[in-house]
């Protein structure tokens, strides 16, 4: 059986715990592709995942669900793809983890056509963090043109795609930032930026939604925000406080936690947001392969604008 690189980990724990191994490589089943991976994106589930504080309890364990690359096989049945189609998408989240290697195994489906306008840098950073995004605005909130979106650590890996999205569905956005943040969020189309650090996010006008990074303390804060009629939802669902949806209902709103889905409908729809140029990545770093664990600590930093990325020669 063929072998190939991987970035593994055998514990949790910090950067550390990951390293470089030989395993075999994967076999395409019925349905699947096997791609030859360019570059993944980092995650801030793949530090959760290392430190042991995600979905996957097993090990050893070999992280990365954004991927883009080429197809080098394609399963039984599978007619979508054929091999040398450069593809983007997100594995399965949270089982379908292992991006970060020379090769994975994907459904045909969670894979769509790379745009020609990017390259697999751009490519690899975009899909799991904009589909979350996606699914936030577009699939829960619908939102529509006029309304005003809040958008919680708005420079960040989901919060900038989600900036980009509102404003291609007409939204008025307000972000939160640390101010040396704020000029690449007017770039993105913020219209509003508020330094969480020196001022009050509660004092703005009511919105229709919040985009919420981060829970907890912000989560319950943000409820007041709120118009009657307004969503509040939540990706970091660990940190979704017991009492939110009842004292969202209270001011006849909602909130609701969200786990993104693997979603080639979305998928499709965030690359014609790519050929149209309304959406792009912003790539704060880029590591080879074999230092993943210099990425795995730029990402426990919590202070990454953008993506951090994988790339693999």
């Amino acid at each position: 059986m063929s072998k190939m690189k991987a970035i593994s980990q055998h514990t949790y724990g910090g950067p550390e715990v990951v390293e470089r191994i030989e395993t075999d490589r994967p076999v395409p089943g019925p349905s699947e592709v096997l791609v030859r991976v360019r570059a993944a994106g980092m995650n801030p589930t793949d530090w959760k995942h290392r430190q042991g504080a995600g979905f996957l309890d097993r090990l050893p364990l070999t992280l990365g669900w954004d991927v883009s690359g080429v197809v080098e096989e394609v399963g039984w049945g599978v007619t979508l793809h054929q091999p040398g189609d450069e593809v983007f998408g997100m594995l399965p989240y949270p089982y379908g983890v292992g991006s970060f290697a020379e090769y994975v195994v994907a459904p045909a489906r969670a894979l769509v056509r790379k745009p020609e306008t990017i390259d697999h840098v751009q490519a690899g950073a975009i899909p799991l963090a904009a589909l979350t995004a996606y699914q936030v605005l577009v699939d829960a909130a619908d939102v529509r043109p006029g309304q005003r979106v809040l958008i919680h650590a708005a420079a960040g890996g989901v919060g900038h795609f989600a900036v980009q999205i509102a404003k291609a569905r007409g939204a008025y956005v307000i972000g939160t930032a640390s101010a040396p943040k704020h000029a690449l969020l007017r770039e993105l189309g913020a219209d509003e930026v508020i330094d969480y650090r020196t001022e009050d996010f509660t004092a703005i006008e009511p919105v229709d939604v919040v985009f919420d990074t981060i829970g907890n303390e912000t989560a319950t804060r943000s409820v007041d925000v709120l118009k009657p009629g307004g969503q509040l939802i939540n990706i970091a669902i660990r940190d979704f406080p017991d009492d939110l949806a009842e004292r969202a209902a209270a001011r006849g709103a909602r909130a609701y936690p969200l786990l993104v889905e693997a979603d080639q409908a979305g998928m499709r729809a965030i690359a014609d947001l790519v050929r149209e140029g309304k959406l792009k990545a912003v790539v704060e770093a880029v590591f080879p392969l074999e230092d993943a664990a210099k990425g795995h600590a730029l990402g426990d930093t919590g202070r990454v604008t953008g993506k951090v990325v994988l790339t693999v020669s």
